[in-house]
């Protein structure tokens, strides 16, 4: 019984120690989770927002050139065919890169509403329809536009999110430091804390004198 009253604050600062070991280690799972997290948010901003970003100023940059061909009057006919079939094999080959990557729902219609009017496009070239392939690039070049704003959007909330996770480690983080300094008082406490011992003074024994 001496024994156990002996090492009562050492056993408690011992479970208290134990404490602070589970919540530091619960606390860098968290902390893994949310990088992880963080990291993912990363990389879909710059393989899902910003390349595709620069797809779509690729896109614009054909349209453009369409247009400039289809009203070029130094070029006969079969010269602007072969220029603006030319921009449209380069969008072919942008649209592969560019559906490789992860698109909400939206910008699936956008861009399925982008290819469908390429196609037009390659028609009205196959047509000689020059006025024509002049309006519809300029429709296709507004859903460029609406894309892009998408992607802004995204982007931002992807940003956002890594913000929110950000500011909770540090609160997490905060509170970690606030708990170990209140935690370690406790243990110091208890560590170097003595126990007030009672001493019972027995009378002496009677004089025989």
């Amino acid at each position: 019984m001496k024994d156990l009253k002996k090492y009562t604050n050492k056993t408690k600062a011992a479970f208290i120690l134990l404490i602070v070991m589970v919540i530091i280690l619960l606390s860098n799972f968290n902390t893994l989770h949310n990088s992880q997290k963080t990291n993912e948010d990363i990389n879909a901003i710059y393989n899902d927002r910003l390349v595709v970003e620069h797809y779509i100023f690729q896109y614009a940059n054909e349209l453009h050139s369409i247009k400039a061909n289809a009203v070029q009057s130094q070029l006969n006919d079969n010269q602007k065919m072969q220029e603006i079939a030319i921009a449209l094999g380069n969008i072919q080959n942008i649209d592969k890169l560019y559906s490789k990557t992860v698109l909400t729902s939206n910008e699936e219609l956008f861009f399925k509403s982008f290819l469908s009017s390429c196609i037009s496009i390659k028609e009205q070239n196959r047509n000689k329809n020059w006025n024509q392939i002049v309006n519809s690039s300029n429709q296709v070049l507004e859903t460029l536009i609406k894309l892009s704003h998408l992607q802004i959007k995204e982007g931002k909330s992807k940003l956002d999110h890594s913000t929110a996770i950000h500011n909770g480690n540090n609160s997490l983080g905060e509170l970690e430091i606030a708990l170990l300094v209140i935690l370690s008082g406790i243990t110091t406490y208890l560590l170097l804390a003595k126990k007030d011992k009672i001493k019972v003074k027995i009378p002496e024994a009677p004089s025989l004198n």
